[in-house]
């Protein structure tokens, strides 16, 4: 978010092409010599580790460098930041990093989503429809080559560290095909589960560690409780760079920052964001408002007047004219954006509290364009 001499809110519009996610994976391939752009400059290495740490937005990590001294150092000596894309919510980083193209292509265009010409929506974190409805096939609602596919055709070896629990999800399965999984739920399982696919020849290593975003939803960025996680992170990307063999390079990244909720609207509870509304989707934080027949305008003006001065409200082709989603959005995936997209700034978020009693409770919320979720840390390790 930028703030003018007028004191008006601006929306940080995602660095689509040159310093996002997408952008990152792309440059990662081109570093360990497959055919593929390398927008941000990265130099050759022989095998590629990247550390994907939920939730640690790089102003966040900024605000705590004593919790953190070998992130920070890093930072110092040469750290680059990059936006995470719209929305800034794990299910779109995640496929942003595992196809190397933005959302407005791949089509994870956040948490819930409408399912076009169904009147459902589709949970992409838990790979769910409504109850009695048939699952979502991965590769249909994901259709995107990965980098994975790509970096296997290109003779690389592509694997990926994370809790067991994950394998074999229908977001695994849409974000990381190609890949192959490596079970790991302890840190210790992960560093060395980490150090022996950096053995392989071409060896492009993912290692994810979730447990950082987790905590600053249930308690908040910031608390003790997070920042025990943060010095856990720390510590586990050290050890990853203690395990990097001769000739290669690590990246810590993140898919997303956080911000603590300072206000929170029941946008299922307020009559004038109810009104004319068919199905409430996206995030606290990223809202897509899918209108019933005919009310998309009054929708459109009752949201902004409801939430003038607390949220960026734009209709469906305004978000694609602006670029949230990126250059272009797929005319297939048109439909699964709301027909307004409402973009909480400050700390405001647009609960659900009877549909969403758990998320509705969080203190931690991501999604939105401001600078406390859409930036994200570029450090490097090298051994090159």
């Amino acid at each position: 978010m930028v703030v003018t001499a007028d004191g008006a809110a601006v929306p940080l519009v995602p660095g689509y092409g040159g310093g996002t996610l997408a952008d990152l994976s792309a440059s990662l391939l081109a570093a360990l010599g497959a055919h593929a752009r390398n927008p941000l400059g990265l130099e050759p290495a022989s095998r590629v580790c990247l550390f994907l740490v939920d939730g640690l937005g790089a102003e966040l990590l900024a605000a705590h460098p004593e919790r953190a001294p070998f992130l920070s150092a890093l930072a110092a000596r040469g750290g680059r930041t990059l936006t995470a894309g719209f929305p800034a919510t794990t299910v779109t980083s995640l496929c942003s990093l595992g196809t190397a193209v933005p959302p407005g292509e791949h089509g994870m265009l956040g948490l819930m989503l409408a399912v076009p010409g169904t009147g459902h929506l589709f949970n992409c974190l838990r790979w769910r429809l409504p109850d009695g409805l048939p699952q979502m096939d991965p590769a249909e609602w994901q259709p995107a080559t990965t980098v994975f596919q790509r970096a296997s055709a290109a003779g690389l070896a592509p694997s990926y560290v994370a809790p067991g629990a994950f394998e074999g999800t229908g977001l695994t399965d849409a974000v990381y095909r190609g890949v192959r999984y490596i079970p790991a739920d302890t840190v210790d399982e992960r560093v060395e589960r980490a150090r022996e696919a950096l053995a392989a020849p071409g060896a492009h290593v993912t290692v994810y560690y979730g447990d950082l975003d987790a905590t600053g939803h249930m308690v908040g960025w910031g608390t003790p409780e997070w920042l025990e996680q943060l010095a856990i992170v720390d510590r586990l990307a050290e050890r990853l760079a203690e395990a990097l063999p001769p000739g290669s390079a690590m990246y810590v990244t993140a898919d997303h920052g956080m911000v603590n909720a300072t206000e929170k609207i029941d946008a299922e509870a307020v009559p004038e964001l109810r009104e004319g509304v068919a199905m409430l989707g996206g995030d606290a934080r990223s809202r897509h408002v899918y209108a019933a027949e005919g009310a998309a305008d009054a929708v459109l003006d009752a949201w902004r007047e409801t939430l003038a001065g607390r949220a960026w409200v734009v209709s469906r082709q305004e978000a694609i004219d602006s670029g949230w989603f990126g250059p272009r959005v797929r005319e297939e995936w048109i439909g699964r954006i709301g027909d307004v997209v409402a973009v909480p700034y400050a700390g405001v978020a647009l609960v659900a509290l009877a549909a969403h009693p758990l998320e509705s409770a969080f203190t931690g919320y991501h999604g939105s364009l401001t600078a406390m979720e859409q930036l994200v840390p570029l450090l490097e390790v090298s051994t090159r």
